[in-house]
């Protein structure tokens, strides 16, 4: 009897690596292939304003400005983690919220793996510590609403039902809701990266 081959559980980038979804290595992460699937990963499933999507590498950076205006002085380490809050969307996409309710748990356990894999590639701890994790959360949800009502068509009514209130952000900030080109939203992902790991 012919036994059938195991289905394929990695994916190939483009750097030559191959990661196994199931059983992520670190030694299989490269920053460029992160950087690279990012950029070009749409939030909000591309239904968003614009020339060009508003990417989960723009919205990483957003975030990670978040946090860094709402808790100066962090470690680069902390930031770090913030930056790459969702990164294992490299590897399995954006899934929206209500797509991941319905999923459950078998996909939260693939993206803890991926991140666990990550943040030990890059020196990080396999966990992002509980009290950070709930900073970069409420980062997130702000960004959430910023996106939902500047981007994706979100009444300020509805965007405050789902996010919450928002906290008042520089222009700084701000503006980096304006989307960019692929390639650009990957060289300003990769340059943050860059500061934050030194170099």
């Amino acid at each position: 009897m012919v036994r059938e081959p195991a289905p394929r559980a990695w994916q190939r980038m483009l750097s030559g690596r191959r990661l196994d979804i199931l059983d992520p290595s670190p030694l299989d992460v490269e920053i460029e292939d992160i950087a690279h699937g990012l950029s070009r990963m749409a939030r909000w499933n591309g239904q968003t304003v614009g020339e060009h999507i508003f990417s989960v590498a723009q919205h990483s950076l957003l975030v990670e400005a978040i946090h860094a205006h709402l808790d100066p002085g962090m470690p680069a380490a902390h930031q770090l983690m913030a930056l790459l809050h969702d990164a294992p969307e490299y590897v399995i996409g954006d899934i929206i919220s209500p797509f991941k309710t319905a999923v459950g748990e078998n996909y939260k356990a693939v993206e803890h793996r991926l991140l666990a894999a990550i943040h030990l590639r890059f020196g990080l701890p396999p966990e992002t510590p509980p009290p950070l994790q709930k900073k970069v959360k409420r980062a997130d949800r702000i960004a959430a609403f910023l996106e939902a009502t500047t981007l994706a068509g979100f009444s300020r009514e509805e965007a405050l039902k789902f996010f919450g209130k928002p906290e008042p952000l520089p222009r700084s900030v701000l503006e980096m809701l304006h989307p960019v080109s692929a390639g650009e939203a990957q060289r300003l992902f990769r340059t943050r990266f860059d500061a934050l790991a030194g170099g």
